[in-house]
């Protein structure tokens, strides 16, 4: 099954790429792991695809110490703690949510200890919900600009999470904003700045989010099929 929902997104991302000029292989599919077993991920990897994203740190270190592929690149897509960076600051791929000076200077830290740079990208909320993190979108090339002097961050791009609506086409208005913010963010000149990457789309709406300009789409259901709540 895992196999041939893999195809099916791939297609899924080829389609949307050629009705709008791009190049698929400028798209991370990144498989979304929460909740799913690692003997769930080993199939992914199977089929291909080797960017897998976790939203708990305990769950990515026991899912880590299962899963010895050397070619997996993990990503931290939750809420991460400042307290739990010193967990994944050796070896993570690629850290996505990061909106608060506090994190970004832990990770720095953490970083500079490891010898290493690290990828992050800024979080923004751009539906105005209260239930979701992120900076406001009005704040966010401020908040880029207070990470000029942290040497062992790379501020690689930015991140949204659309809203959940029935019509994907809801989510298009949050995607645009983001795709202009990080246009304007990688003209600012910042040394640790590159803007390469917009993380957004979900199962939901992530052919409308490529169609925006996102280059990392974040499944999970079309993958694995609905989730159990994690406290089930």
């Amino acid at each position: 099954m895992i196999a041939a929902n893999v195809a099916r997104i791939r297609e899924r991302i080829s389609t949307v790429c050629s009705k709008t000029g791009r190049n698929s292989s400028e798209i991370t599919f990144l498989a979304v792991g929460k909740t799913f077993p690692a003997d769930r991920i080993r199939e992914v990897l199977n089929a291909g695809v080797i960017d897998i994203g976790e939203n708990y740190v305990q769950e990515l270190l026991e899912k880590k110490k299962l899963i010895t592929q050397e070619d997996v690149r993990w990503h931290f897509i939750g809420h991460l703690q400042s307290n739990k960076v010193k967990y994944i600051s050796d070896w993570i791929s690629l850290i996505h949510a990061v909106d608060n000076i506090s994190l970004a200077g832990e990770i720095e830290r953490r970083a500079e200890q490891s010898r290493r740079v690290i990828d992050v990208l800024v979080e923004v909320n751009t539906t105005g919900e209260k239930s979701k993190f992120g900076i406001q979108p009005s704040d966010t090339l401020g908040f880029v600009r207070s990470l000029a002097p942290l040497r062992n961050i790379r501020i690689a791009g930015l991140m949204t999470i659309g809203p959940f609506l029935p019509d994907p086409e809801g989510s298009r208005p949050m995607f645009r904003e983001l795709r202009n913010l990080r246009d304007e963010a990688a003209h600012i000149g910042q040394e640790n700045v590159t803007m390469k990457h917009l993380s957004m789309g979900m199962t939901g709406d992530f052919e409308v989010a490529i169609e925006e300009g996102a280059t990392i789409v974040r499944i999970g259901t079309a993958l694995f099929g609905p989730r159990k709540r994690k406290d089930a």
